[in-house]
């Protein structure tokens, strides 16, 4: 008798260990899913909010610095150019279309500057516009001996650039009046009058005429 009791109170203790490791074992993913439901999701976009505010003030911080840059070449363009464009000696005008270029040549090392900007980003790139800023220049061989300054308004970018190019020829004639046959051979000197012609009445254009039906 007291062997089947002891029997007995094995099995029971047993089952009732089974029962606790089971309970223990599957434990976990009930507190997982009550940790997920609790969440809302209005503390996951606050979250996710959270963890892009370093981006978004990173992208300020980086601002200022362009602007900083575009105050020092204006001042620096006021430090070189003491009075103004007109108060300067060796100074040219140039135009082309509806743009006017006002043109002043420092000895220096090079350096074009239009609108207070670098000739490269005020041209945006384009070779052809650059070339015809280069070339009275680069004619006389005076590539690295003067800078250059501009203000430029009127017209596109690519009249600005013609009326730059005739008007730095025009400011080498005051620094020697010998420039004048070289810059003269290149057709740097002559003022190119080519304008858009007027649209006139009944017409489309300038000179293009509506179809024409006979019948």
């Amino acid at each position: 008798m007291a062997t089947g009791i002891s029997l007995s109170s094995l099995a029971s203790s047993l089952a009732s260990l089974s029962f606790s490791s089971h309970i223990s074992q599957k434990a976990p993913p009930t507190t997982l899913a009550l940790c997920l439901k609790t969440q809302s999701p209005a503390s996951l976009t606050l979250r996710n909010k959270a963890n892009r505010r370093p981006s978004i003030s990173a992208s300020f911080v980086a601002s200022p610095e362009g602007l900083d840059e575009g105050l020092t070449l204006d001042k620096y363009v006021k430090s070189r150019l003491p009075g103004g464009f007109a108060a300067q000696r060796i100074i040219g005008t140039g135009r082309r279309k509806c743009a006017i270029a006002r043109v002043v040549l420092q000895e220096g090392s090079g350096k074009v500057i239009i609108n207070c900007r670098d000739a490269k980003e005020y041209l945006q790139g384009n070779p052809l516009w650059l070339q015809y800023v280069k070339t009275p220049l680069s004619t006389l061989g005076f590539q690295t001996s003067y800078d250059v300054f501009v203000k430029a308004h009127g017209g596109g970018l690519a009249g600005q650039a013609q009326a730059i190019s005739l008007g730095i020829s025009r400011a080498l004639l005051k620094v020697s009046e010998n420039h004048r046959i070289p810059l003269r051979k290149e057709g740097l000197l002559t003022r190119d009058a080519r304008v858009v012609e007027r649209k006139k009445v009944g017409l489309k254009k300038a000179r293009k005429k509506p179809q024409f039906s006979k019948r």
